[in-house]
């Protein structure tokens, strides 16, 4: 395997010091997912990670970045810093030099991974293309990925992510990319913020990464679309719009979802577009618009992009379906998206679920777990889930967590289910009220671990699965 980095490269790159001649193939923070041939860089976050440099060489690491030489540890095999976090920024500064690549940016309330995975999808067949990881997206994701970027990569795409204000910038100018995306802004992490116009303001400021000559995408549905676009021009950015109104650049005109795809037809740039997706949703034919639009705007051939996309569908976590047979129960169609949620995703995610067929006698079920870091308007916001549309075409909504008691108590007595302080009381009672032909859409913010309720039901449909097959 190609060198990522050798010993020289890196101490030129962070301005440390070397005692060997190592090479690396790879960039890892965890010493339990180390692959032979990393280099672990020893964070310090809840543990320091000089105590698990020991451990990350003996699982096969080929040296590690150090801001000290831990006891017994060669120092043959270390990357001397004075300070780790300030190393692998360097480190990444440095991949983010060395490369030719295009590179495109991408932060937003909702749907930022989503527009991150297409655009992987979308560049993958026209150029060496590299992407975040998960969601690395943070003050120590993209420095990590931008380190982990391979000399001769032609496309990169890097996504952003904040929780507090003055976060997104510093990480932008350190991808310096030539498209910068929003995908959306919508209340998340108001805590941090107060008001949505904070938001707006915080996620505009990707734009001031931007390298000379680069182009801004804005979402021009939203309320604080004014904020975007005023901040892209005065960071002197080729402004693009997006959405669904006739002045955008990039409109989308329909999503038509018939089974699991989503047909879209768009105008980008006065060209008619027309593609499909393997993902119900118009969430999803927007996201798959945004993905075209950058593609295009980074010098993709959008032909060529619209033709991989429509091999594009979620993963785990982020509104795949499955067919689940509970035991002895009945068989229901499962919506995993028990990832993340804020008010704009729920409501996606809610007209996901509506526009679901199910079978037989099968019903629509939601259930949804508090949405998080909303602040003072937390249980305003989630009450007022009760008076989405989409709510006419779901049967009952079962609920997780102390802030959804308050959707629970608005919610009409026909749509009110079930109710727990907790996703593992869930997990164990919901099985129950499930017939034939349910559509079941799991959703909720990551901290209130309503993933357990999609575990808990994908263990009874594997526990079927070994009785047909005459387990004992």
């Amino acid at each position: 395997m190609t060198a990522l980095w050798t010993a020289a490269e890196a101490a030129a790159a962070t301005g440390g010091t070397v005692a060997g001649d190592w090479a690396v193939t790879g960039i890892a923070i965890d010493s339990r997912t180390i692959a032979p041939g990393d280099l672990f860089v020893a964070l310090s976050a809840a543990r320091d990670g000089h105590d698990f440099v020991a451990d990350a060489l003996a699982r096969g690491a080929a040296a590690a970045l150090v801001s000290r030489i831990p006891e017994g540890v060669d120092p043959a095999r270390l990357l001397l810093v004075d300070d780790v976090m300030d190393g692998l920024r360097a480190l990444g500064a440095a991949g983010r030099a060395r490369t030719q690549a295009r590179v495109i940016a991408v932060t937003g309330s909702v749907g930022k991974t989503t527009v991150k995975e297409m655009l992987r999808t979308a560049l993958a067949p026209q150029g060496r293309t590299h992407a975040a990881e998960a969601s690395f997206n943070n003050h120590w994701g993209v420095p990590v990925t931008l380190a982990r970027m391979p000399a001769d990569t032609e496309y990169a795409v890097i996504e952003i992510g904040m929780n507090h204000p003055g976060e997104i910038a510093p990480l932008a100018r350190l991808a310096r990319p030539h498209v910068a995306v929003v995908t959306t802004v919508a209340p998340a992490h108001l805590e941090a913020f107060g008001v949505i116009e904070g938001i707006a303001h915080e996620k505009a400021s990707i734009y001031e990464g931007l390298s000379e000559g680069g182009i801004a995408l804005a979402h021009a549905d939203v309320d604080t679309a004014g904020i975007l676009f005023d901040t892209a021009r005065a960071c002197g950015a080729q402004l693009i719009r997006f959405g669904s109104k006739d002045e955008t650049e990039a409109r989308l005109v329909s999503a038509e979802v018939a089974g699991e795809r989503t047909a879209i037809r768009a105008v980008i740039h006065g060209r008619d577009r027309a593609f499909s997706i393997a993902a119900p949703g118009r969430h999803y034919a927007m996201n798959a618009l945004i993905a075209l639009t950058a593609a295009e705007a980074a010098g993709a051939d959008p032909e060529a992009a619209m033709q991989a996309l429509s091999g594009w569908s979620p993963y785990r976590g982020r509104g795949t379906r499955e067919r689940v047979t509970l035991g002895d129960g009945p068989t229901i169609q499962l919506i995993d998206d028990a990832f993340n949620a804020n008010p704009a995703s729920i409501a996606a995610a809610l007209e996901m679920l509506a526009a679901a067929e199910p079978e037989g006698q099968g019903r629509r079920i939601a259930v949804l777990g508090d949405m998080l870091e909303l602040g003072p308007t937390g249980p305003a916001l989630h009450a007022a889930i009760a008076d989405h549309p989409a709510l006419a075409r779901i049967a009952a909504v079962h609920s997780v967590g102390p802030l959804m008691a308050h959707l629970h108590a608005a919610l009409p007595g026909a749509l009110k289910g079930l109710h727990t302080p907790a996703a593992d009381a869930m997990a164990e009672a919901l099985p129950a009220r499930l017939r034939e032909g349910d559509v079941v859409l799991v959703k909720g913010s990551k901290g209130i671990k309503v993933s357990r309720v999609v575990d808990a039901l994908r263990k009874l449909g594997q526990a079927a699965g070994d009785q047909r097959r005459g387990s004992p």
